[in-house]
């Protein structure tokens, strides 16, 4: 019985309720937002089917700071304090505000669908679909390309950021062999049907994220500043754009948005979900970056993981262990739409049998474990995606596909979602959409990817492909090797 009711999850409308439930919520039993389907409240429901508005926000929080944390120092120290904390406030504010416009999106696509009498009850809809749905199949491809990379390479980082992480507590194994470790454990994903099964690893995930982050800001501020340390970003023109889009990335998660919204039982009620998240997640990055860079200045410019620079205790240890638990979470996270991407490719997205879409899922894993493997880049590999990917997944495309979508007044006049109220005018959301556009196109694509990718191959020329042991401590050099023996006198 417990087996069938595991596979019925799966088969579970996106809503996760038997019934079907319409983008607005109608149809929905009442107090659906309270417990699943309007049943008897159970041990399932409550840890298992998860899609309530308080489960869509510790989705996003969760998923927009993970192993990110560890290297926003990294980027202060090639930013400077100012430019640290200003970038990560305009960035989270414009990421926020592109999410809701995906939201927007997703209403609008997914109301036009229900209207048609179109139903998704065994089918998660993905943005790739709602930019083909709203202008057509070219907008779809780029969807699909620029999403499913970004999320690949996410999965990646994810990776990297365990190995680098568990190192600090047991360096007996080298962090190629801790990838090849996790690697294994993180296939395990695949058993997750959807975001609305998340509900209790969001929540833990969280938790987890909020004390790693001040235990940084503590153990910093209690370390104090280092002997003889130095402030002096930015510096060069690299490093300071290479740290603007790291920062880019870290409030660029919401790839997985239509799917967090989907799960949801009303996702109509999505709209500022997101920026309530990043206002969360300010009172983490902010504190934590501000103090490990006050404490270690430019010494974080070769240390882009910041447990490296703090001293080996049990507060240490535990936030090592909860991270690389988050870090499992997130990699789920960004591995789901590619999952359901690749169930649809190969027809088993509406297959009922957890146990058979699991195994379909497995060959996703191969690439991200093997292009973790090549590039264990920690901390400049997040530049490089943000700059390259995460610019036009998250920025370019929802703020061009909105203008587009609402250009004509008829979409104007009938759309699903009206302007917010804080900019009510629709000329007002078109100047700003277009304004993000230009700006993450120059600033972020443009020279964020010229600085992120020369500091890419930088690490490649020092490194290597395949490095065994990425920013290791070198072993000490035994005395006698150090200096030749003197010659003989004659």
């Amino acid at each position: 019985m417990a087996r069938e009711q595991l596979e019925e999850s799966i088969v579970a409308d996106g809503n996760g309720k038997e019934e079907e439930v319409g983008v607005m919520g109608i149809g929905a039993a009442d107090g659906a937002d309270d417990q699943h389907g309007g049943g008897k409240l159970s041990m399932k429901s409550l840890l298992w089917h998860g899609g309530s508005v308080w489960d869509a926000w510790f989705s996003c929080a969760s998923n927009q700071v993970a192993q990110v944390l560890l290297t926003l120092p990294y980027s202060f120290s090639q930013l400077g304090m100012l430019s640290g904390v200003l970038l990560q406030i305009f960035y989270g504010f414009l990421g926020s505000w592109t999410a809701y416009l995906i939201s927007v999106l997703y209403v609008e696509y997914r109301s036009r669908k229900e209207k048609e009498g179109v139903s998704f009850k065994n089918h998660v809809i993905q943005w790739f679909e709602v930019l083909d749905g709203l202008l057509g199949p070219y907008w779809k491809a780029a969807g699909l390309a620029f999403n499913c990379t970004f999320l690949l390479f996410g999965s990646v980082i994810q990776l990297i950021a365990c190995a680098s992480n568990i190192y600090y507590i047991n360096d007996r194994l080298d962090k190629r062999t801790w990838t090849y470790i996790f690697g294994a454990c993180c296939a395990t994903t695949v058993f997750i049907p959807s975001f609305h099964n998340y509900r209790i690893w969001s929540f833990l995930g969280l938790g987890m994220t909020t004390y790693t982050a001040w235990y940084l800001a503590i153990a910093a501020l209690l370390n104090g500043q280092a002997e003889g340390v130095a402030h002096s970003g930015p510096t060069k023109l690299v490093l300071y754009f290479t740290g603007a889009t790291n920062i880019l990335y870290t409030f660029g998660g919401h790839a997985v948005t239509v799917e967090i919204m989907h799960a949801m039982w009303k996702p109509a009620k999505f709209k500022y979900i997101y920026l309530l998240a990043t206002l969360y997640v300010f009172t983490l990055t902010l504190p934590s970056s501000a103090a490990m860079y006050w404490a270690f200045g430019d010494e974080l410019l070769t240390h882009s993981n910041a447990f490296s620079l703090l001293p080996k205790t049990r507060w240490r240890d535990a936030a090592v262990i909860l991270m690389l638990i988050h870090q499992f979470i997130t990699f789920g996270f960004a591995c789901t739409p590619l999952y359901f991407v690749w169930e649809k490719v190969i027809g088993m997205h509406d297959a009922k049998s957890i146990f058979k879409r699991a195994l379909a899922r497995l060959p996703i894993v191969v690439p991200i474990w093997f292009l973790a493997i090549i590039f264990p880049f920690f901390g400049p590999i997040n530049s490089a995606v943000g700059a390259l990917l995460v610019s036009f997944t998250v920025y370019i495309i929802p703020a061009l596909a909105h203008v587009l979508t609402y250009r004509t007044a008829s979409a104007r006049m009938n759309a699903a979602e009206k302007p917010p109220f804080f900019l009510p005018s629709w000329t007002g959301m078109f100047v700003l959409n277009m304004f993000i556009v230009v700006w993450v196109l120059v600033v972020g694509f443009g020279l964020g990817g010229w600085a992120s990718m020369v500091n890419f191959v930088r690490q490649i020329d020092t490194f290597g492909l395949f490095a065994k042991c990425y920013q290791c401590p070198k072993p000490p050099v035994p005395a006698a090797a150090q200096s030749p023996a003197p010659l003989p006198h004659h």
